[in-house]
Formats: C-alpha cells, structure tokens, sequence
C-alpha cells in the first residue's frame, strides 16, 4: 500500500483505555454471544472484526472498539476476511444448516443418512457431522434417536400401546425398536409406559450460599438439580418429577456426590465432570446445549440463543426450555437474560439468578 493511501486513512489516535472498556474482555474471549453488540478495528492490519474473531490477539494499543458495523467501516479498513463482520459468520451460517437438518430429521419418517444430510447441506459428510456436534452437542444419530425418543414418549403417554409407539415413531421392526428402547427412555417400554414405576432415583440435601441444594440422580447420571429455602419442598419438588420412582434417601456414598455440586454452586468456574441424565425433547436439548456454552461470567439473551440453534424466532420456545431445565447450574439458564440486559424469571427465584450471576463477574475480575 502506498504512504499516500496510509495517510488518507482515518487516524486511530491513541486508546489508552482499551483494556478498561469492558468489551475488551470479550473480544479476549472470543464471545460469540457479543457479535453484533459492536465491533473492532485493528490499527496495524488494518480491518475491522467482530468479538468473536478467531484471528491471533491484537495489542491492545493498535485497538479501537466500534460501537455500530458503520463506525467500523468508517475507518476505511477493510472487512476481516476469518469473521467476516459485514454478514452472516461462519457459526451463524452453520447454525442455519444445523436447524435444517435437524427439521429434515424431524419430518422424515425414516432415519436419514449422514451421507444424504450432508449432501442436502452441500458439506462434506465430515465437515457436516463436526458441526452438526458442535451446534447440538449430539451427532446426527443421536439427535434423530433423541428425536424418536420424544416421538415414542408422546405416543405412550398418549395411550397408546407399546407397538403403536413403536411404529408411530418410524421404527420398522420390534427387535430394532426393543434393542434401542431402554437406552432410549432410561427404563422398558412397559415400565415408562406405567409412569417409570420402580425407577430408582438416589438423593441428598445439602447446604449453599443460596439455600438449600437437592441433588438426584438414575442409574444414566445426575437427573436434578433443585434450589431452594425449604429442604421438604425440594423432596415435594423430586416426587412430583419422579412420582412413579423409588426414591432412595440417607444413603452416606450419595452424600458425598453433593459436596461436589456444591462446589459448582460456590465457584461454577470449576465445572461439573459428573454425567448427566439430561431428560428434554431434541428441541430442549439443543437450546441446553446452547446454554452451556455460555462462557462463566457472561450472559445472552433469550434471542441470541434463538439464533445460535438456528432458529431466531422461536424465541418463547427457548424461554420455555430455559424453564424446564432442571439441572440448576450444570445447564446454567441462570445466565439468560433479556434483550435490555434485565434479569427475567428464573425457576429458583430471581435473587438466587443475581447472585449467581454476581459471583461469575467477581471470579471472572
């Protein structure tokens, strides 16, 4: 470029205060929840980003923070070519692809093949499954079994008898039905089909910063997680979730998991390495995911993972799967919040939602 061409272009002017501007946080982080927000300039490659720009770090000093895409361009840089600023990114693009296939795995009546999914997204087989994953956290499979699963659920619960289940939900054959089935609804047919009778759910209460903690979990993983200020409606709460369940207290082994849970409560930068018995319909499972990727110390809005999952307006659907959750923190719909940034209901109580999201800004300092 010549000196004449550099000199024609917008001065940067110094920016002492890039790192104080909050922002600067997470364009570190690359937080794919603040695209859109605004947007970033880089004064020594001379193009413009959005937060979530996967490009090496810039120094801070040659940075300046656009609050609108028009002050980006305004500095005559040019568009990243990596995120892309002025369009759709490369995760929004994805996400469009993942709602369809998701959609066309939902209408067929036979399971398609990841070959022929990719083809209609015109990916490769390969590239296709690793975003399908990423978006959904299952893979094609799994979501179209989560899917028959939710189908063969309804039928049950609608009445009808274990076979009509089966073939309502595409299912061809018995064996390929019944070899499937317990994984599919955590128990036999019969035994979901009569409310989960005798399913054994083993639980503990403990103590936290916010209240009372009830931990339960089936033989797949940890089933709920519940908060609360009375540890007897908690129990309430478990047997109206499980009413047909054996449930299996004051057992000392179990009381020792709580302690772990706790600790997520107390530092949920920590995490949970524990596994989950994540029960929801594809669609709740898609927005959980969603919502667990919602970096410690950050928030989105109700709309913003409407549009991760691809499916911007289905927003209200995404609030009703947020209150349906019930693995307080582990699925952490606690950080969910409308498009104006003000807290919204939340199933443990808004003040517990505050504090929560209190504590992830401090650990995050």
């Amino acid at each position: 470029m010549t000196s004449a061409a550099l000199q024609s272009r917008p001065r940067m002017g110094p920016q002492p205060t890039t790192t104080e501007d909050p922002r600067w946080a997470r364009i570190v982080a690359r937080d794919r929840s603040a695209d859109g927000e605004f947007w970033y300039s880089v004064a020594t490659s001379g193009v413009y980003c959005r937060p979530s720009c996967p490009s090496r770090g810039a120094n801070p000093k040659n940075v300046q923070i656009h609050d609108t895409l028009d002050a980006a361009k305004a500095t005559g840089f040019r568009p990243c070519k990596r995120c892309r600023p002025d369009g759709p990114s490369i995760e929004a693009e994805n996400a469009a692809i993942v709602a369809q296939a998701c959609r066309r795995i939902e209408e067929s009546e036979d399971e398609p093949s990841l070959a022929d999914l990719a083809a209609a997204a015109g990916r490769s087989t390969g590239y296709f499954h690793r975003i399908f994953k990423a978006a959904t956290g299952l893979t094609p499979k799994a979501y179209a079994s989560a899917h028959r699963a939710a189908r063969v659920r309804e039928g049950l619960a609608a009445g009808d008898s274990v076979t009509g289940a089966m073939y309502g939900a595409g299912f061809n054959s018995s064996g390929r039905f019944y070899e499937k089935s317990t994984d599919l609804l955590g128990m036999t047919p019969s035994r979901y089909r009569a409310g989960g009778t005798d399913e054994e759910v083993r639980f503990a209460i403990g103590d936290t910063s916010l209240g009372a903690i009830l931990v339960a979990s089936s033989a797949k993983g940890v089933a709920a997680i519940l908060l609360g200020a009375d540890p007897q409606a908690l129990v309430r709460e478990l047997q109206d979730r499980f009413p047909k369940a054996r449930l299996i207290g004051a057992d000392p082994d179990y009381e020792a998991l709580v302690a772990h849970v706790v600790g997520l409560v107390e530092n949920p930068a920590l995490g949970l390495d524990l596994p989950l018995d994540v029960r929801g319909t594809a669609f709740q499972q898609r927005v959980w995911q969603a919502l667990q990727q919602i970096p410690v110390g950050h928030t989105a809005s109700y709309a913003e993972i409407a549009r991760r999952i691809g499916e911007p307006k289905a927003v209200r659907a995404v609030a009703g799967a947020c209150a349906a959750n019930h693995l307080a923190v582990a699925i952490p719909c606690h950080r969910v919040v409308r498009t104006d940034g003000a807290l919204s209901g939340y199933a443990w109580g808004v003040e517990r939602k505050r504090a929560l999201l209190e504590r992830e800004a401090q650990e995050e300092r």
